[in-house]
């Protein structure tokens, strides 16, 4: 009978072990993400006292200057960087590097140097090759001069005039051939150099903000990129493996983290959809991809390339607590 005193036993020992099952998920959730409510605002306390957000150190963080140039200039910038401690920023114009010696901080990666949009005029299309080795020549001088160890590159968009989509389409093969030729043209001199070029892939399926996707851009898969890097062959020819584009378009990070341990360069952040905040309005779990990259002994930087939607500052010291790991 339910009234029983086996009976009740068994419900006290169902409440008990649903009640072991419920803790041990939390535990291990919070184990995790390393990212508790509690450890948020420790870190949020200790930023407030003008202490670092950073704990552990073992991931190098890099904050990306485009994402948050609206919201401070170059100097404030690298006061946040060194308040929260993340020892780089990074895709910041060469006229403001001194800035970055003046408080001791990396720039983990160059520009490319191209006007405009970097990512529309690349290496896929031989009408562009003399410019964009040319602008890419330069900042590897330029990098070279300040310690900065790597430099950005493109495919390109696949159209024969990057700015006209009715100039008629380069195919997958011919993009990926002239790439290869390109980078083959260039890479010597960045070995010489010791700068390493980062070849990235980007998403082509979000069409809502021009710097959340790029339609018409040729390297959105990384396989593909993959091929141009081994065909070229060096190993200052590496991947920028940006976690942003990667779930939209291929998924799969720690598998393919681990399999592509000897080829990334250079990580990207961001929370996917809408390339925002690296919170939990996104689907993306970073904790783990960090820990692969750890697993791997990956020794680059890791840039945090989302576009705030609300205040900066809480954001990012958010986004820098999560891949503190």
């Amino acid at each position: 009978m339910s009234d029983s005193p086996k009976s009740a036993s068994s419900d006290s020992t169902r409440i008990s072990r649903r009640a072991a099952l419920t803790a041990a998920a939390g535990a291990a959730a919070v184990s995790l993400t390393g990212n508790s409510a509690d450890g948020q605002i420790r870190r949020r306390r200790r930023v407030a006292a003008g202490g670092k957000v950073v704990v552990n150190g073992r991931i190098k963080q890099s904050i990306v200057s485009w994402c948050f140039a609206k919201h401070w200039k170059p100097e404030r910038m690298a006061q946040i960087a060194k308040q929260l401690g993340c020892p780089s920023i990074e895709l910041i114009d060469p006229k403001d590097w001194p800035t970055l010696k003046k408080y001791d901080l990396a720039c983990a990666i160059a520009s490319n140097g191209m006007p405009g949009p970097p990512f529309v005029k690349g290496f896929n299309n031989p009408k562009y090759h003399e410019q964009v080795i040319s602008v890419t020549k330069k900042t590897i001088d330029q990098c070279a001069d300040f310690g900065c160890p790597s430099v950005i590159a493109f495919n390109g968009y696949k159209w024969r005039d990057a700015d006209d989509p009715k100039s008629g389409e380069i195919s997958l093969e011919e993009g990926a051939k002239n790439c290869v030729a390109g980078f083959k043209k260039i890479i010597g001199y960045a070995e010489k150099k010791k700068v390493t070029i980062c070849l990235e892939m980007l998403n082509t399926r979000d069409a809502s903000h021009p710097m959340k996707g790029h339609p018409g851009y040729q390297g959105d898969h990384t396989d593909y990129c993959m091929d141009i890097i081994r065909q070229v062959g060096s190993p200052r020819m590496k991947l920028l493996f940006d976690i942003y584009h990667v779930q939209i378009m291929d998924g799969d990070h720690i598998r393919r983290i681990r399999e592509l341990k000897d080829y990334i360069g250079h990580v990207h952040t961001a929370g996917n959809p809408g390339r925002a905040e690296l919170d939990d309005t996104q689907e993306i779990s970073y904790p783990p991809i960090m820990k692969a990259l750890l697993e791997i002994g990956y020794q680059g930087y890791v840039g945090q390339e989302f576009i705030p939607t609300r205040d900066a500052l809480a954001g990012l010291t958010e986004a820098v607590a999560l891949c503190d790991v």
